[in-house]
This record gives C-alpha cells, sequence and structure tokens, in this order.
C-alpha cells in the first residue's frame, strides 16, 4: 500500500511478496493502474519494468507477454515465429541499424501493421521506421526488458521484481544498475531475502576467456589458432 503526501512524495517503494504469481500480479497492477491513478505517470510513456532474467514468472518473456495483454487491447495484430505483434505495442531494438538508425536500447512503438507491404513501422519518438517481416527479428517486446538491457538509459519510473528465483543473476551491481534507473520513482517487488542476497553480493562475474593463456603463447612464438 502507498504512503503518499503530495507536499512530500516517496520516490521509493518495496512491496515484500513471496509468490512469484503474486509478485506477478503486482507489477501488472501497478503498471496498469496504480502509478498512473496515483502519481499521474504514463504506463507505456513513463513505466519500465526491469528484470534480472529473461525466464520464469517474473522473467522478461512472461512480464512481455502479461503486460502485453492487459496493457494493450488493440485487435490488429501479426503472430510471426510464435511472437505477437499489436498496433500500439512498446518494442526495443536490440542491435545497431545505420541504414535505419536506430540503435541497441531504442524503444518505440508499433505505429501501423501493413499486410498489404508486408512490414510493421515503429515510431520512434516521432521518427517512422519500417521493418519488413523478415527484419522483425531486431525487436522485441519492451514492456519489460531486462537490466542489462537498460544499461546507459533512464525512465520516470522503474519497477523492479526481484526474487530468489533470479539468485544467479543476484548482484549488487545489478540491483544498483536497475534502481539508478529510474528518474523519478523506483518501485521493487519481491522478498527481502532475494534483496538481501544481491546486496551482500559484490563479487563481479569472472569470465574465463584464457587471454593470459594466449598471450603467454605469443610471447613464446606458439600458435594460438
Amino acid at each position: 500500500m502507498f504512503t503518499y503526501h503530495k507536499d512530500h512524495p516517496q520516490d521509493f517503494y518495496f512491496f515484500g511478496i513471496e509468490e512469484p504469481e503474486k509478485v506477478l500480479e503486482k507489477v501488472i497492477e501497478l503498471c496498469k493502474e496504480k502509478i498512473p491513478r496515483k502519481f499521474g505517470f504514463h504506463s507505456f510513456h513513463d513505466i519500465q519494468v526491469l528484470t534480472p532474467m529473461h525466464r520464469g514468472v517474473a522473467g522478461a518473456s512472461n512480464l512481455n507477454a502479461e503486460l502485453q495483454k492487459h496493457l494493450n487491447h488493440s485487435t490488429d495484430e501479426f503472430t510471426r515465429g510464435g511472437r505477437v505483434f499489436r498496433t500500439g505495442d512498446k518494442v526495443m531494438q536490440i542491435r545497431n541499424n545505420y541504414d535505419k538508425e536506430v540503435f541497441n536500447g531504442d524503444i518505440g512503438r508499433i505505429l501501423k501493421i501493413d499486410r498489404e507491404e508486408q512490414e510493421i513501422v515503429v515510431d520512434y519518438d516521432g521518427r517512422h521506421v519500417s521493418y519488413e517481416y523478415s527484419e522483425l527479428d531486431e525487436i522485441v517486446m519492451a514492456y519489460a526488458v531486462s537490466v542489462h538491457k537498460s544499461q546507459g538509459s533512464e525512465y520516470p519510473v522503474v519497477v523492479m521484481p526481484i526474487l530468489t528465483q533470479h539468485f544467479m543473476l543476484l548482484q549488487r551491481n545489478l540491483l544498483y544498475t536497475g534502481i539508478t534507473r529510474g528518474k523519478k520513482l523506483v518501485i521493487v517487488v519481491g522478498t527481502k531475502k532475494a534483496l538481501a542476497i544481491a546486496i551482500k553480493n559484490n563479487k563481479p562475474q569472472k569470465r574465463y576467456t584464457l587471454l593470459r593463456d594466449r598471450l603467454a603463447a605469443t610471447q613464446r612464438g606458439d600458435s594460438v589458432l
């Protein structure tokens, strides 16, 4: 429940919820009703859900499917490769495309599905970009995105589910990244245990690339190929 004072509003809230299904319900409720009604932020333009993982009940894939269902009731839709695209959907470009002048992390909204031309038109802040059906692997639903994908971006409002199911990715730097993406309001939904794990885990992930061995071999004149 929000404790909200008009003259001194809070900018951070934590909802302690144990069950993943209940976390999902709360995230949907916050995005669809609570935040717009209490704070006046727009569900599409202002609120961004960030999650540590892609899989699971509170992962990006399922969150996108559920948020699309609850936030976009357009009947103008197109299915490709098991994915449903609807007019009005929030989408993200996931690789740099210099020809279209759209880049990894850009977020837009599907303006039109043109079945005759077999293309989808996305509005990126007033600039319309067309994607042929064969190019749709360049965009993904963006009602919810991974914390990793949010790096370098900022949003007026961030809603972040965090559960012990996300154990492998619960790290302090990930939590810090997610929280600092929110410019005006941040809401974390999940368990205190998961939050504590993330705060305590300050170990950077090691990357085993054999770089040291390759450099040593090069100095000896050995072939590394």
